[in-house]
C-alpha cells in the first residue's frame, strides 16, 4: 500500500505529464520539398506551412486540415472577385434599371458639356482681347512709336492664358469621354446583373 507522500508524488507527476501526453498524441502531416509526406510530432517547419498540412489525432484520423496559402495569381483573382462583388453591390444600390444609368449619364454629360462650353467661350474671349491689343500695338508701330512694355506683357499673358484654357478643354473632353464609357460599362453590367438585355 502506498503511503500518503508517495501517493501525492504520483498524482503530481501524473498531473504534470497529462499535457505532455496530450501533446504527444497530436501528429502533423505535411509534404516536404521532395514531395514526400512527413509525420511530425513537433509541428510543421515554417518553410512548409504555406503548402498546407493536416493535424491527426492519436488514432491517425485527420482532425484539422489547414489548406495551402493561395498563390499570387489566386490572391489577385480573389481580390479582383472581391472588388467586382463590391462594385456590383454599389451598382445595384445606385440604379434600379438600365434606364436609370442612361439618365445619370445624360445628366453628367450635360454638366461636362456646360463646363466645356464655358471654357470655349473663355478661350474665344481671350482671343478677341489678344486681337484687340495686337491691333493697338500695330497702330502704335505704324505711328512710328515703340509699343509700350505693359502692352507687350498683356499680349503675352493672354497667349499663356489661351494655352492653359486649351489644355483645360482637352482635359474636360477626356473626362467626358471616360465618363461616357464608364456609364456604358455600368449599364451593360447592370443589365447583366438584372438578367435584362443591354
Amino acid at each position: 500500500m502506498l503511503n500518503p507522500v508517495s501517493l501525492r508524488v504520483m498524482l503530481l507527476f501524473g498531473s504534470l505529464s497529462l499535457p505532455l501526453l496530450a501533446q504527444a498524441t497530436e501528429l502533423y502531416r505535411y509534404t516536404n520539398d521532395k514531395g514526400v509526406p512527413v509525420l511530425d510530432r513537433q509541428g510543421v517547419p515554417p518553410q512548409y506551412i504555406g503548402k498546407g498540412y493536416e493535424v491527426l489525432n492519436e488514432q491517425g484520423r485527420v482532425v484539422k486540415v489547414v489548406p495551402p496559402a493561395p498563390s499570387a495569381d489566386e490572391m489577385r483573382r480573389q481580390l479582383a472577385d472581391k472588388a467586382r462583388a463590391s462594385s456590383d453591390a454599389q451598382l445595384l444600390r445606385l440604379y434600379s434599371t438600365p434606364e436609370d444609368v442612361e439618365r445619370a449619364k445624360e445628366r453628367k454629360l450635360a454638366e461636362l458639356d456646360g463646363v466645356i462650353s464655358v471654357a470655349r467661350s473663355n478661350l474665344q474671349s481671350l482671343r478677341t482681347q489678344q486681337a484687340n491689343l495686337q491691333s493697338q500695338a500695330a497702330d502704335t508701330e505704324r505711328a512710328g512709336r515703340e509699343v509700350p512694355a505693359h502692352l507687350v506683357a498683356q499680349i503675352e499673358n493672354l497667349k499663356a492664358e489661351q494655352v492653359h484654357t486649351q489644355h483645360d478643354i482637352t482635359r474636360y473632353e477626356g473626362v467626358r469621354k471616360q465618363a461616357a464609357a464608364s456609364f456604358d460599362a455600368d449599364r451593360a453590367r447592370l443589365s447583366e446583373l438584372l438578367g435584362a438585355r443591354p
